[in-house]
């Protein structure tokens, strides 16, 4: 046993059990620095005091985006088998962006990707998803309709990006209309992701998340 712990082996009967949080453990990670995880943190950070270790979000970011299934699974072997893995990304100019996704499906891991750009996931938020074939195009558009509404430019390094949203936005409609935009592209048989433009699924995890949470009244005092 002393050679064990000599080479970092614990004995796993010594180990602490770990506490399972009771609505959720959630393992984020994102191929960019700034965008996805500037907005994933701000709505990490609405997340009630009282939630505190029942409802636990990590975000990891600025990872390149073919290793996004290595690096979440190697960080989730460290974790309880209970975390729920999202990896979160843009088509953009992703050539195997389908098979990403359909590899990370076929080993558990849950996928927030947005067509062309995770700007077409906060249009909605403004009521709308505008077809746009690039993400430049993409970008512009939900710039103007950003400034429309904030009286602010648009910056995709902006740390408070979620506030504004929902403060100037509807985060509700937003994840309907993200909903009926898969549903549409499902009839029209439009199967694979990266024919479905304008698109995005972080709106499923933001919906799941935000069901677990309960309103204002309903908080302990």
């Amino acid at each position: 046993m002393q050679k064990d712990k000599r080479n970092g082996i614990r004995d796993k009967r010594g180990m602490r059990p770990q506490r399972i949080p009771q609505l959720g453990y959630y393992l984020i990670f994102t191929d960019t620095k700034e965008t996805e995880r500037n907005y994933f943190e701000g709505f990490k950070n609405t997340i009630p005091d009282s939630l505190s270790g029942k409802l636990v979000i990590s975000v990891f970011d600025n990872f390149k985006t073919k290793d996004l299934i290595e690096k979440i699974e190697e960080k989730a072997a460290l974790h309880p088998q209970y975390c729920q893995k999202w990896i979160v990304f843009d088509r953009d100019e992703v050539t195997n962006f389908d098979q990403i996704i359909k590899q990370a499906g076929s080993q558990g891991i849950h996928v927030g990707w947005s067509n062309p750009c995770i700007e077409s996931w906060f249009h909605a938020y403004f009521g709308k998803m505008p077809h746009c074939d690039t993400s430049v195009q993409c970008c512009d558009q939900f710039s103007a309709a950003y400034k429309k509404a904030t009286r602010r430019e648009y910056d995709k390094a902006e740390k408070n990006i979620y506030n504004y949203l929902v403060r100037y936005g509807d985060e509700k409609n937003a994840i309907e209309i993200a909903k009926q935009k898969l549903q549409q592209h499902k009839r029209e048989n439009k199967n694979a992701p990266s024919k479905q433009i304008p698109s995005s699924t972080i709106a499923l995890l933001i919906e799941e998340i935000q069901a677990k949470i309960p309103k204002p009244n309903m908080l302990d005092p």
